[in-house]
């Protein structure tokens, strides 16, 4: 294979792959928010709960919708840019993807489009079922995908079969650590990365002195409520997994360390086991990813241990702007920490695509380099511009507050209470 047409096709997926998570961190984080905060509405019948369900609900339809668009993107220039991978592997987690998609696009999808169009059409508690059935589905979704992930990082419940793998135990497979590890650090990034886009969006109304303000005092109470305790459960949950990644990927923890001794006792360990070949991953991806992640947790962590203690203070949430502007810088440290964790799980198993199986080289397509250059440019412009509008829309919308959120509204809200509701 073209060393040109490797590395093109390996940024390629890298931009597709991390531009989508950026999507599905905030879809994820916000939809458990979003369920909870129905609930209160259904139960309580208060107008603030509603109204905090309609406007956090409305950026989240935003995300959800343009991060669909993404996925679908990346799929396909998955199959076009990796058939080496799918031809190989792909009696074992085809299944995992087809679920993903069964649960994603259909389940997920269909409940989500009951929720926006049920709005005071159906019982609350009905209509209340919808959105747990959506978060539940989106966290099924991400399930599927790491069953994926986990098997590429750590291979189990396979027999090689010919110049391919075949599944022999699915329940190895689905129960595979690798998995399990990464699906609840991944639950608790999400969380931490929905919690200060609620505090950073309130800050940012408090900051600006909105009249809305017991709106966005109890909203920003709700994220950083949310994003304190998931921002110590991430941590939690990324130390144990450290201790099952240096079991099954050594050299990742190696490269993370940077101990040069162990990384040649490594690399003599694959020659003898591979034959030839340069088995380590990059010392600077693997540890400057690593090393920014875990250092964007602690200021993180510091932010929100003190918005807890300022919480206390009504006048002060109401009043302190140096606070605000930090929420608000805030808002984007989760979203590089979650990126920053994803290149050091992906860049941490190089030159493998399946650890110890089948080599990244292997897996690529038989493409010609300049095919690959233009689908990365194609594919690379596309997610640019679905970025762009996607943050363009968020802030809009949230610039403009409560008042002009659309969803769920109806004209009779103004004469008296909605029976739905």
């Amino acid at each position: 294979m073209d060393a040109e047409t490797l590395d093109l096709a390996r940024w390629q997926f890298a931009l597709t792959a991390g531009a989508h998570f950026l999507f599905v961190a905030l879809t994820l984080g916000l939809s458990v928010l979003l369920a909870f905060m129905q609930t209160a509405a259904t139960f309580t019948r208060k107008p603030v709960h509603r109204r905090m369900t309609r406007f956090w609900g409305q950026l989240y339809l935003i995300n959800y919708g343009l991060g669909i668009v993404t996925g679908l993107v990346m799929e396909f220039q998955f199959g076009l840019s990796w058939s080496g991978l799918t031809h190989y592997a792909g009696n074992v987690f085809g299944a995992s993807l087809a679920m993903e998609t069964l649960v994603a696009f259909f389940i997920e999808s269909t409940f989500l489009g009951l929720w926006i169009f049920g709005w005071n059409k159906v019982n609350r508690w009905v209509h209340l079922a919808f959105i747990w059935i959506v978060t539940i589905t989106a966290y099924a979704s991400a399930y599927w995908i790491l069953v994926t992930n986990g098997f590429l990082q750590h291979p189990t419940g396979y027999t090689v079969d010919g110049d391919g793998l075949r599944l022999v135990d699915a329940v190895a497979v689905l129960t595979n650590p690798s998995t399990l590890y990464a699906f609840f650090h991944i639950l608790g990034g999400a969380m931490v990365v929905g919690g200060f886009f609620l505090a950073g969006i309130s800050a940012f109304h408090l900051f600006r002195r909105t009249p809305e303000h017991d709106f966005f005092v109890r909203s920003l109470r709700t994220g950083i409520a949310v994003a304190v305790p998931a921002v110590m459960f991430t941590v939690v949950s990324g130390g144990i997994q450290m201790g099952y990644v240096r079991q099954i990927q050594p050299a990742k923890m190696a490269a993370f360390s940077g101990s040069e001794s162990e990384l040649a006792a490594l690399q003599a360990e694959a020659v003898a086991r591979f034959g030839p070949g340069d088995y380590l991953p990059s010392v600077a991806a693997v540890r400057g990813a690593g090393l920014t992640m875990i250092m964007l947790f602690l200021p993180l962590l510091l932010l929100g241990g003190i918005s807890l203690l300022l919480m206390a203070f009504r006048p002060v949430v109401l009043r302190f702007r140096l606070w605000h502007a930090v929420l608000m810088a805030a808002i984007p440290l989760p979203f590089v920490a979650m990126i920053a964790g994803w290149v050091f799980r992906e860049m941490g198993r190089q030159p493998w695509v399946v650890t110890g199986l089948l080599k990244t080289s292997d897996a690529v397509s038989d493409v010609s380099p300049t095919a690959m250059r233009a689908s990365l440019i194609a594919f690379g412009s596309v997610f640019a511009l679905l970025l762009l509008v996607n943050y363009w829309l968020l802030f809009r919308t949230a610039a403009r507050g409560p008042a002009a959120a659309t969803l769920g509204a109806e004209p009779a809200e103004a004469a008296g209470p909605v029976l739905a509701y």
